[in-house]
C-alpha cells in the first residue's frame, strides 16, 4: 500500500477489527457491526483553495480517528479492507 498517494483532501483509513473481548474478560459473539475506528494510512496534500495554496490537512499518517457508518468508499488494495474519505468525513481524532 506503499505506493498509494490520495488526492488534495482525500484520506485513506484502515478500520480496527472489533473486539472480540471487553475490558471485564466476556467475549463477543460476532455482531457483523464493523468498527467506528480506524487507523490513517495515507494521507493527500491538502485541498486547493481559490488563491491556489492548499490548506493544511489536520490528520496525519498513523493517528486512530472515529468514523461516520457510512463514510468514505470502501475498496480492497493488496489485499487489504481500506476507505477512501474526504478528511472532512472524520468524526473526530483519538487522542
Amino acid at each position: 500500500m506503499a505506493n498509494l498517494q490520495p488526492l488534495n483532501d482525500r484520506v485513506i483509513v484502515k478500520r480496527e477489527d472489533p473486539a472480540k473481548q471487553t475490558a471485564s474478560g466476556i467475549f463477543i459473539a460476532g455482531s457483523g457491526e464493523e468498527s467506528s475506528i480506524a487507523t490513517v494510512v495515507a494521507v493527500g496534500p491538502g485541498k486547493v483553495l481559490e488563491n491556489g495554496s492548499r490548506a493544511a490537512m489536520t490528520v496525519a499518517v498513523g493517528q486512530k480517528v472515529l468514523l461516520g457508518k457510512y463514510a468514505g468508499t470502501q475498496t480492497k488494495i493488496d489485499g487489504e479492507e481500506v476507505i477512501v474519505m474526504r478528511e472532512d468525513e472524520i468524526l473526530a481524532i483519538l487522542a
